[in-house]
C-alpha cells in the first residue's frame, strides 16, 4: 500500500471538462474564459480560450508527472476573462487529488471563488484520474 502522505510515481491527468455559471467580468458582453492549472507555480498548463460564453465547454486534457514521495496532493485552477489587454480573474480553487493518486478518480463540479473568497464566481467540471508508472 502506499503512503497517505506520499505520491506514488505516475501521472496525474486532469481534464477541464466545462464551466458553469461564469461571473461576468465585462460590462457588456460574456466572458472569453480560460483556464490555467498548476501543481506548481513555475509551471502552468491553459485551456484554450472560448469567445463570448459563460458557459463554456473546454474537453482538454492535461498531464502533471508526479514523483515519488512528493507530499503536495493540491491542483490549482483558476479562471480568467481574456481581455484585449491582458486578463481578469474569474475565479479560483484547488482540489485536493490524495484521494485520486490512491486508485479512486474524481469526477465533479468545483466551486470557484472569487479573491474575496465571499461568494460563487461559477462552477468547474473537473476529471482527475492517476495512471501509475510500474
Amino acid at each position: 500500500m502506499f503512503s497517505h502522505h506520499a505520491n506514488p510515481e505516475g501521472t496525474l491527468q486532469v481534464t477541464v471538462v466545462e464551466a458553469r455559471k461564469l461571473k461576468d467580468e465585462d460590462l457588456i458582453g460574456k466572458n472569453d474564459p480560460y483556464v490555467e492549472l498548476w501543481l506548481d507555480s513555475k509551471y502552468k498548463q491553459r485551456t484554450k480560450t472560448l469567445n463570448g460564453t459563460n458557459d463554456p465547454v473546454f474537453n482538454q486534457t492535461f498531464t502533471f508527472p508526479l514523483s515519488r514521495g512528493s507530499s503536495d496532493h493540491k491542483l490549482h485552477f483558476q479562471v480568467f476573462d481574456k481581455d484585449t489587454i491582458g486578463s481578469d480573474e474569474v475565479g479560483k480553487c484547488s482540489v485536493d487529488f490524495a484521494d485520486v493518486v490512491q486508485g479512486r478518480p474524481v469526477d465533479d463540479w468545483f466551486k470557484l471563488k472569487g479573491s474575496t473568497g465571499l461568494r460563487s464566481h461559477g462552477d468547474l467540471h473537473l476529471v482527475l484520474s492517476f495512471v501509475p508508472s510500474y
